[in-house]
């Protein structure tokens, strides 16, 4: 019949791009799975390595004094830990999760780059 030929689609409302419904054979899975852990590696290697140096470089380059320095560094930790509240509202509210996502790990991405390279 025609209703065994029917796409199963997410029981969530889960939508493409396109605003389409998603099939829920064609979604999520390993792919999904190994893009988010391949994404989150890279992502705290980033923090790691800024954090680790931030301290020195804001001392011997910025010649900012270490009491300072490190208040710098605790107020960025800070801020980076508490930015997923404000990322939560906006894609809840405005830009749904993925563009959320996406948009917020370029941001953070290019901005932990540029603190690197100087």
């Amino acid at each position: 019949s025609m209703e065994e030929l029917k796409p199963e689609f997410t029981k969530d409302g889960s939508v493409d791009l396109r605003g389409r419904p998603v099939v829920a054979a064609r979604t999520g899975r390993w792919k999904a799975c190994s893009f988010l852990v391949g994404y989150e590696a890279f992502e705290r290697m980033a923090f790691y390595g800024v954090a680790s140096n931030l301290v020195v470089y804001l001392t011997t380059q910025m010649r900012q004094e270490t009491v300072p320095s490190v208040r710098s560094v605790n107020n960025w930790t800070g801020t980076v830990w508490m930015t997923p509240i404000a990322g939560a509202y906006v894609a809840d509210a405005f830009l749904g999760r993925f563009w959320t996502f996406t948009v917020s790990s370029l941001i953070y991405l290019s901005v932990s780059t540029r603190l690197q390279l100087s």
